[in-house]
């Protein structure tokens, strides 16, 4: 991590979609501005906390079945987002503990607080670098990135709840296939995104509360989220909502203790094997 990117200052003048998020799952790393955002969204959208945490729970237990029964041992996560334990790392490093994992961010709160997930053990290796979605080319050739990833052998790209802050105008289809393309041959997509399929109304609700805010969004119908998935290899039970994908693969003792219907959820996940 360079200095100048650790001196960049944080920008409380308007809420920011990463600090919003550690509102919804009950963090303290998020700034009143965040939390008034954060409040709105709530209001039109009360299930916005369900979403958050199922999200969360779909990461756990793809990262658990990418390791456990496809061989996954890296991971470039993008989107990471302010720190939350179990972070992705300790997920993967659970099951293998010589899993190498590249967090990468463009919120400078996410840097600060990214010590947090330098905690590797020692058979792994895990680092944070400053980057933008928006310019895939400039992430995957970070350093830092080289510095503990292999791309010679498989990678799972970790794309969760980060493609809806990607409009059409940005070609997203296009971001996540340059990423792919750098990655080689039994290497995985994991992704969610969050969608108004279940109701339209509300969704727009949110889409206004975002966009009016400075962050841009476009949630997506399952159609539209399955194309992230076009060459892949698609597990079973293909893009489903969150809480349906695999739930059997959660470590024991997290059972579910409340039921959530999908218009909770509104999220759309998926995990595909590149040929």
């Amino acid at each position: 991590m360079s200095t100048p990117h650790a001196a960049r200052d944080i920008d409380t003048s308007r809420p920011h979609s990463a600090r919003m998020y550690d509102y919804y799952l009950g963090g303290k790393d998020h700034f009143e501005i965040d939390r008034k955002a954060a409040e709105t969204v709530a209001d039109a959208y009360p299930g916005i906390f369900v979403c958050a945490r199922e999200n969360r729970a779909f990461m756990h237990r793809a990262t658990r079945v990418l390791a456990t029964e496809h061989g996954i041992r890296q991971w470039l996560d993008i989107g990471t987002g302010i720190p939350t334990e179990p972070n992705l790392h300790q997920v993967a490093q659970t099951v293998v503990p010589d899993a190498r994992v590249v967090y990468a961010d463009n919120d400078p709160l996410v840097l600060k607080y990214a010590e947090r997930l330098m905690r590797s053990t020692p058979q792994g290796r895990t680092t944070y670098i400053e980057a933008d979605v928006n310019d895939p080319q400039a992430l995957v050739n970070a350093p830092e990135l080289a510095a503990v990833l292999d791309l010679t052998k498989p990678v799972a790209l970790s794309l969760n709840a980060l493609m809806h802050f990607v409009t059409d105008s940005q070609d997203p289809y296009g971001i996540v296939s340059n990423l792919l393309d750098v990655l080689p041959s039994g290497s995985a997509l994991a992704l969610s995104h969050c969608t108004p399929d279940f109701d339209p109304e509300t969704w727009q609700k949110v889409t206004d509360i975002y966009n009016g805010a400075g962050t841009p969004v476009q949630f997506r119908s399952q159609k539209d989220v399955a194309r992230f998935f076009d060459g892949l290899d698609l597990l079973e039970p293909g893009v489903t909502v969150g809480h349906r994908w695999r739930p059997e693969a959660a470590p024991e003792g997290t059972a579910r203790t409340e039921s959530v219907t999908d218009a909770q959820v509104s999220l759309w996940t998926g995990v595909g094997i590149k040929p």
